[in-house]
């Protein structure tokens, strides 16, 4: 999940953010039930906070689709962005 978080910091590309979500939670999930156990508490921890800051409700409902999306071991291309560089 790092990883995913590094890179998308890294790439700043609008529209991406799903994309690196679901790619996080597919890259934890592949390291066995600990990983995907440690990616829900991670990325439901991560919305709740984003949620009392004032994060959007609606955004964090999208936010964490992405992420059950790639916990569920479905590839995280979906949510791609045209133009994101390869290197992603």
């Amino acid at each position: 999940m790092w990883r995913a978080y590094s890179d998308m910091r890294e790439a700043n590309y609008k529209g991406a953010d799903k994309y690196f979500h679901a790619r996080g939670n597919y890259d934890a999930a592949r390291r066995g039930p600990g990983g995907a156990w440690a990616a829900r508490v991670i990325s439901d921890a991560r919305e709740g906070i984003q949620r009392l800051s004032g994060h959007g409700a609606a955004d964090s409902r999208a936010d964490q689709a992405a992420n059950r999306w790639g916990r569920s071991g479905k590839d995280p291309n979906h949510f791609r962005p045209a133009g994101l560089p390869k290197k992603y």
